[in-house]
């Protein structure tokens, strides 16, 4: 699993699946929003397998 998530996209991506979280636990969104979980792991492991599959990367190749 080589990471393909660059920093901006890893930083929208743990925003974003907090957020939606975050809405569901207060109620604000109903259970469809605990989804938030895939990109919050997809922004800390820095890999999306949907990524891989359309070979797209965001990090800088080093």
């Amino acid at each position: 699993m080589a990471a393909n998530v660059g920093g901006i996209d890893k930083i929208l991506r743990i925003v974003a699946g907090a957020g939606l979280i975050g809405a569901t636990a207060a109620g604000l969104l109903p259970v469809w929003g605990y989804i938030g979980v895939v990109p919050l792991a997809t922004g800390l492991m820095g890999w999306c397998p949907a990524y891989t599959l359309f070979g797209i990367k965001t990090c800088s190749t080093k």
